[in-house]
């Protein structure tokens, strides 16, 4: 994976240059611009944060040039551009292995990332304002869920609101194991120790929802591979091993050497392979198989930190840049909410010369978690789910904002190196009610032993969705594809609308220092937040409830993996934090948080969790990511023939009209508290009428 930079023979030809270059060459790109792509590039200067060069291989127009708003017409740009690291700089030091890379000359590494940036094609009519997207999986998604139309603005631009808004949006690659075709990735370079070839140990696991005859080494996320991973180095090496086990707490089973292999079916016929294993008998669903292998050749991965931070510098500060900003936000949702949590704890938002990266971040669905982001033969797919991706480096402490101290390993706060540096920037850290089963989200807002709240930095924000699930679901309401298929129908409640006004609230908070709508999330001190075991939900008739939630624990991968370098694969496990949820009200729903008027006057019970259709195998697991819908009964005649304890529709509202009104009060309550934009209120109400209407029907 080493990125030695070739000079594509298809595609536009670029070359670095120096500002003294510039005049004389201005003239011949002036002829060129029409036909080639544009050369962005300035002078570089020793232990400076800088691209060195950007590369565009497409600029095109959105939608023939139509003008939004007093931004006017947009343009699409994507590219690579270019970065390089010296190794000496104190800022780039803690990216781990930086000073082994094969490219390492004159006391730097380069790197390269694929960006995708939308911008208003004159720059003077933008608001100043750049919405650094990091990519999940390598797959820039938040214009699609924001505005409601194309994610690369083909046809569809949905309501245009970041456009009409003047914001500048790139999506730039920051995962070098981002896979597939459209997948932006990170071109970086392997480490060798000495011109020596480096070894250690990687583990993977999943639980399969139909048999498998063999699966590959990669992350298989939502049915399809999320990481590319490492090959196998050693095929035969008996460190390789197989076991399964019944849950994520059971334990494991060794599978014999001789019952697998590295291999792969291909025209019927089995064929080694060292990206696959083969089972006789196949992988069976509803059992997590976990494999540790032998591997080479570690990417610096944590050079991805870097890109982030330097792009952002780039856009604030270099002469010339391709997307000119005043103020950058880094968004990430999930994985990304991870990597941003973990970009602020690795002490990455100052950038070479000390100066401010991101002004604001907006860290959502990440839970309490971080990731693998910056270690040797780091994995930044895997993530921490019910039934996979079991005890690897992400829901770890530290987990609150302010310094806390760990009496088992001494560490300390979440933004401590932020803090010193006078870096910190505005931080919405944003969770939906799933997080608070499936990412332990309570240790972000209690002391780590679970027994007090922490208070809240004045810089941050905690917000908790109340009833929304990791990602929205469909509506009408519907049980979840393949390996989300749950007993329930997923939660439909939608995220588009607070996502609105957090990025309107967090540009009002950073332009202005207009402060943003205070915390809102379960608390110890008034009962909302609890120990799993005084959870209490209503008997819903059919509901199966869950028997755990996902704890954080102590893990220990060898002497030297707080250094970066993991040597035992699997960690060893010891004392779990505690696991605290949201309590719920005699309908089953979460009593706490921001709720929309679904929860507040609602229709259905939102549950926090979803367990696994027995279609699929281990029906007592929870579904990754998954809520469930349940609806009320529809009379007080179908309330008693199941009895169900939850009131009917017709017995709390007499008719629609009477259901609407209060749908529109608790949404005004919303917009006046800037959880929800007055704008979207017409939107919201058009999609109350239909919730009654599935509801009653």
């Amino acid at each position: 994976m080493a990125d030695t930079h070739p000079r594509p023979s298809r595609r536009c030809v670029f070359a670095s240059f120096r500002a003294s270059h510039v005049i004389l060459r201005r003239m011949s790109l002036r002829r060129n611009l029409l036909s080639l792509c544009l050369i962005l590039s300035f002078a570089t200067l020793p232990l400076r944060a800088r691209v060195l060069r950007v590369e565009i291989s497409s600029r095109a127009d959105i939608l023939a040039g139509q003008p939004f708003g007093q931004a006017g017409p947009y343009e699409r740009i994507t590219g690579r551009i270019y970065f390089s690291l010296p190794i000496s700089n104190a800022h780039n030091q803690q990216i781990v292995d930086l000073d082994k890379a094969i490219n390492l000359e004159n006391g730097e590494v380069q790197f390269s990332s694929d960006f995708i940036a939308v911008r208003p094609k004159d720059p003077q009519k933008s608001n100043g304002s750049l919405i650094l997207e990091v990519p999940n999986r390598g797959r820039g998604r938040i214009i699609a869920l924001i505005d409601g139309g194309d994610w690369d603005l083909a046809k569809d631009p949905g309501d245009a609101w970041l456009l009409r808004n003047g914001f500048t949006i790139v999506t730039l690659g920051w995962q070098w194991d981002a896979s597939g075709a459209d997948a932006l990735k990170f071109f970086a370079p392997i480490a060798k120790d000495h011109g020596k070839t480096i070894t250690g140990l990687l583990r993977g696991d999943l639980m399969p929802s139909k048999v498998m005859p063999e699966i590959p080494l990669g992350h298989l996320i939502i049915g399809s591979i999320g990481g590319s991973e490492y090959p196998v180095a050693s095929p035969d090496d008996p460190r390789n091993v197989l076991t399964v086990r019944d849950s994520r707490n059971a334990p494991r089973a060794v599978i014999p050497r001789s019952e697998w292999q590295f291999a792969h079916t291909v025209d019927g016929k089995l064929t080694l392979s060292d990206r696959h294993i083969h089972l006789n008998g196949g992988f069976q669903p509803g059992k997590i198989y976990e494999y540790v292998y032998v591997v080479a050749d570690p990417i610096v991965a944590g050079g991805g930190f870097a890109a982030i931070r330097d792009f952002a510098s780039y856009a604030k500060h270099a002469k010339g840049s391709i997307t000119p900003a005043t103020r950058v936000y880094g968004q990430g949702i999930s994985q990304n909410g991870r990597f941003l949590r973990d970009f602020l704890y690795q002490g990455f938002n100052a950038d070479e010369e000390g100066r401010i990266a991101l002004d604001g971040v907006l860290a959502h669905v990440a839970g309490a978690g971080r990731g693998s982001f910056n270690y040797r033969f780091a994995q930044p797919s895997r993530d921490a789910q019910p039934t996979s991706s079991v005890s690897y480096p992400t829901d770890i402490f530290p987990f609150t904002d302010l310094p806390e101290r760990d009496p088992v390993t001494g560490e300390s706060g979440l933004l401590d190196r932020a803090a010193a540096e006078k870096v910190l920037p505005k931080i919405f850290f944003s969770n939906t009610s799933y997080e608070y089963w499936g990412r332990a989200a309570a240790l972000i807002h209690t002391t780590a032993d679970g027994k007090h709240d922490a208070p809240i930095s004045p810089n941050v924000r905690v917000y908790h969705f109340t009833g929304l699930q990791h990602f929205s679901g469909p509506f009408p309401p519907a049980k979840g594809p393949g390996d989300l298929l749950g007993q329930q129908p997923e939660s439909p409640l939608p995220i588009r609308f607070f996502w609105r006004a957090m990025i309107a609230n967090m540009d009002a908070w950073v332009r202005a220092n207009t402060a943003p709508p205070e915390s809102s999330y379960p608390r110890i001190a008034d009962g909302t937040l609890v120990p799993f075991k005084d959870y209490a939900p209503p008997a819903i008739p059919g509901l199966n409830r869950p028997h755990e939630a996902n704890e954080a624990n102590h893990l220990d991968f060898g002497p030297n993996w707080r250094q970066g370098i993991l040597s035992i694969q699997p960690p060893k496990v010891s004392e779990p934090f505690p696991v605290l949820v949201p309590q719920v009200d005699a309908d089953g729903n979460e009593r706490d948080g921001i709720r929309l008027p679904q929860i507040a006057v609602p229709l259905a019970t939102y549950t926090s969790w979803n367990l696994r259709d027995p279609s699929i195998g281990a029906p007592n697991e929870r579904v990754s990511f998954e809520d469930s819908y349940l609806p009320f009964p529809k009379t007080a005649a179908d309330r008693e023939k199941s009895n169900d304890p939850r009131k009917s529709v017709a017995e709390r509202y007499p008719n629609k009209e009477d259901y609407l009104a209060r749908f529109a009060k608790a949404l005004d309550v919303l917009v006046h508290q800037h959880w929800v934009l007055e704008q979207d209120r017409a939107t919201l109400l058009h999609e109350a009428e239909q919730a009654w209407d599935t509801a009653t029907k």
